[in-house]
């Protein structure tokens, strides 16, 4: 696959194998909404504290969700890093288990243990977000190469942030994922910051699909605000991954709308770069690209937002009325197994 610099984004420079149907494109659109609407009610539940510990938002990451995500199949397996409500939604778990489990309760997808960061569904095939910078990497390699060595046809993508790429894991993945050949994709958001470091004074090479090279692996960017450039690079990646077990390192340029996580203000922005985000909300951008290509009028566009609306209002009134998890069951999932000698011991108990 050829390399795509998106520095420019003009529409017109699109490569596509074909056209998504029109009920494809409102189906993305619709897709990109509800990840949205989700984010923003989560955000207010974070300030009503119903919602603890650390809480990333996928604003304004909302296209290449639905683009990555629409690649995979549903026998393929996904790694995330912590900014990952977006992903379980479009990967097909409810808005209820998803709010859920932001909410701690027991109906949540991690059954109210994991929360925001750690989102995890055999179902789905969802295998966790992971707090810890490039937690992720070394598992999804290592689940991409059960797949090998079982001879499956499923493939891994494993997503993370444009700051994962200068850890160590990064490189020794990618190492082994070419060595072995894998059947794996990474995917690096580039969002622009690491925090609120930004890529040019963080990475020497700031062009981060440029980074394969060093291990013999094909690599592209493409524009994360454009779903369909999105899906079209993923599922090339991802077939290729699937029938030539050639691992593929994508990169989608993908600005975040707001701070790290909730409680970052983003004061390391000024008011004319914030503005500029604002106008360039992929959201809007994408729903007047409809608009102007006759696929979903204004009215339709409400419609849809209700929609979304009234399913984010029910999973927030869902997790607000679900119990909290029971104290006995707190170390039910430390192993997969009965492990003998294993401490159940709470704080409050005595030592012997």
């Amino acid at each position: 696959m050829a390399d795509t610099d998106t520095r420019s984004p003009a529409r017109s420079r699109r490569t596509r194998r074909s056209r998504p149907r029109p009920e494809t494109l409102v189906a993305y659109y619709r897709q990109m909404l509800l990840i949205r609407r989700f984010e923003e009610r989560a955000a207010r539940a974070y300030t009503e504290a119903k919602i603890g510990g650390y809480c990333h938002l996928n604003l304004g990451e909302e296209p290449t969700i639905t683009g990555l995500m629409a690649a995979l199949e549903p026998r393929d397996y996904l790694f995330t890093n912590y900014r990952e409500h977006g992903y379980a939604l479009a990967r097909g778990i409810e808005a209820r288990r998803v709010m859920a489990e932001l909410y701690g309760r027991s109906t949540g997808v991690s059954k109210g243990w994991g929360g925001s960061m750690h989102l995890f569904d055999t179902d789905s095939r969802l295998l966790g977000g992971y707090g810890i910078v490039g937690g992720q990497l070394p598992l999804a390699t290592g689940a991409a190469l059960a797949i090998s060595y079982r001879g499956g046809d499923e493939v891994v993508m494993c997503q993370m942030g444009d700051g994962t790429t200068n850890i160590g894991a990064f490189h020794e993945s990618l190492n082994m994922a070419t060595l072995w050949d894998l059947p794996i994709v990474f995917v690096v958001i580039n969002n622009g910051l690491g925090m609120g470091t930004t890529v040019d004074h963080s990475s020497a090479e700031p062009e981060l699909y440029r980074r394969a090279a060093a291990y013999r692996m094909e690599g592209a960017r493409v524009d994360g605000t454009d779903p369909i450039a999105v899906q079209d690079a993923a599922h090339a990646a991802v077939e290729r991954a699937r029938t030539e077990q050639k691992p593929f390192l994508l990169e989608t340029t993908s600005p975040r709308l707001r701070g790290h996580s909730v409680v970052d203000p983003a004061r390391y922005r000024t008011a004319e770069e914030k503005e500029a985000l604002k106008a360039a909300d992929p959201l809007a951008r994408f729903a007047l690209e409809l608009e102007e290509n006759g696929v979903l009028d204004a009215e339709a566009r409400e419609k849809l937002d209700a929609e979304v609306k009234a399913e984010v209002d029910d999973a927030a009134a869902f997790a607000d009325d679900s119990p909290h998890p029971d104290v006995s069951t707190l170390f039910d999932y430390t192993y997969a197994t009965p492990v003998p000698g294993e401490s159940r011991r709470l704080p409050a108990d005595p030592v012997f």
